[in-house]
């Protein structure tokens, strides 16, 4: 369960997904857009710095996962 709810998973997957959408709207920006950003494509340029972050963070996870929680012993005597 503790794996489940690591916050490196939950941060790295949102950043992800938010990364794969604001980069496909730095794909598909207009002239205007561009015009408004001063001909910098910045939400392409943003969605791959977010991607490349949350895709860090999941191999952070892969390789340094967490540590199994131990289970208790019902025999063990108070």
């Amino acid at each position: 369960m503790a794996r489940l709810f690591d916050v490196r998973r939950v941060i790295g997957g949102l950043f992800v997904l938010y990364g794969v959408i604001v980069t496909l709207i730095g794909i598909l920006d207009g002239p205007s857009e561009l015009e408004k950003a001063q001909g910098v494509r910045i939400n392409l340029w943003m969605g791959l710095g977010m991607l490349a972050f949350g895709l860090l963070m999941l191999l952070w996870l892969r390789l340094n996962p967490p540590p199994p929680l131990e289970e208790a012993d019902e025999d063990r005597e108070i």
